[in-house]
C-alpha cells in the first residue's frame, strides 16, 4: 500500500536528532509522500528546506497562534516561498478560538490574507479550525474558497457537513483512535465522500492512543500513518487496501503530485 501523510510537523524540535531515520521509517511503512507543515514564515522556510533535502513536499503559511506576529512583510514572504516547486499548499492557516494565543481580529485578518494568497497563486489551502465554528465556515463561504482541506478534523456533525457543503476535503488523524475524545469520528467518517477523505499524522502530535507499543515520549511520526488507515478502514467497514488507494489518489489530485517522484518542476535553491 502507498499512503500520503498530508500533514507532518517535521520542523518540530522532536525530530531534530533523527529526522533521516524518521523519513526512512515512513518510507518502509509505505508512506510514499509526506507534506511538511509550515506554521510561520521561518518554519515554512525550514519546511521547504526539509522537503528539498528528503524529496518531500511542504506548505507555507502562518498558524493562527502566530497571527499576532504578522506584519506587512508576512504575505510577500509567504508568496516568495510559495514559488518553490516543493511547496504544494498555502497554510496552515485558519482560526483557533480554543487557546487564543492571538486576538480574534488578528487571526481573522491574516486568515483572510492567506486565503486570498492561495487563490491568487492557484494553490490549495491547508486549513486549521479549533473551536471556531461557525465563524471559520462563514469566512470560507464569503471568500468562496474552492480547493481546501479541513486539516485534522475533530469537530461534530454540523461542522463536518458545513465543510462538506463548501466542497472541502477532510483530513483524519490519530484522533479517531482516541477512545476518550475521538469516538464520534468513528461514525462521522462515514459521512465524508470517498473522493474527499485524506489521512495525516500531524506528527509529532496526536499519537494514536491505541498504538502498541507506545513510542518513546509518545512522539508521533509518519510511519504510524498505516495505524490511522486501519482505524479509518474499520470504521468504514472496508478493506484497508481500498481506503489506502482512494485516499492516496485523493491526496495526489488535491496537491497535484505524481504517483512517484516528487515534482514536475526543477528545484531552485531557497534564499538563506
Amino acid at each position: 500500500m502507498q499512503l500520503v501523510d498530508i500533514g507532518a510537523n517535521l520542523t518540530h524540535a522532536a525530530f531534530r536528532d533523527d529526522l533521516p531515520r524518521v523519513v526512512e521509517r515512513a518510507r518502509q511503512a509505505g508512506v510514499a509522500h509526506i507534506v511538511v507543515t509550515g506554521t510561520a514564515v521561518d518554519e515554512s522556510l525550514a519546511a521547504t528546506k526539509i522537503a528539498e533535502q528528503f524529496d518531500l513536499h511542504a506548505t507555507t503559511g502562518v498558524h493562527p497562534h502566530h497571527a499576532r506576529d504578522c506584519g506587512p512583510q508576512t504575505i510577500p514572504a509567504l508568496r516568495d516561498i510559495a514559488q518553490h516547486p516543493r511547496v504544494v499548499a498555502i497554510g496552515e492557516c485558519g482560526l483557533d478560538f480554543n487557546r487564543n494565543y492571538s486576538p480574534h481580529p488578528d487571526q481573522e485578518k491574516w486568515f483572510v490574507a492567506q486565503l486570498e494568497l492561495g487563490m491568487e497563486l492557484g494553490k490549495p489551502l491547508f486549513l486549521h479550525s479549533r473551536d471556531a465554528h461557525p465563524r471559520f465556515y462563514e469566512i470560507l463561504r464569503t471568500h468562496r474558497v474552492q480547493r481546501a482541506v479541513a486539516h485534522c478534523f475533530t469537530g461534530e456533525k454540523a461542522e463536518l457537513h458545513a465543510y462538506l457543503e463548501l466542497g472541502l476535503y477532510v483530513g483524519i488523524t490519530g484522533w479517531i483512535c482516541d477512545e476518550r475524545r475521538g469516538r464520534h469520528l468513528l461514525e462521522l467518517v462515514r459521512d465524508i465522500p470517498r473522493e474527499r477523505l485524506l489521512l495525516e499524522t500531524d506528527s509529532p502530535y496526536l499519537t494514536p492512543r491505541d498504538l502498541r507499543p507506545q513510542p518513546k515520549a509518545r512522539r508521533n511520526e509518519p510511519a504510524f500513518l498505516p495505524h490511522v488507515l486501519e482505524a479509518v478502514a474499520r470504521a468504514l467497514g472496508r478493506a484497508p487496501e481500498e481506503v489506502a488507494a482512494e485516499t492516496t489518489r485523493n491526496a495526489l489530485r488535491f496537491f497535484g503530485l505524481h504517483e512517484s517522484g516528487s515534482s514536475t518542476a526543477a528545484q531552485r535553491p531557497l534564499a538563506a
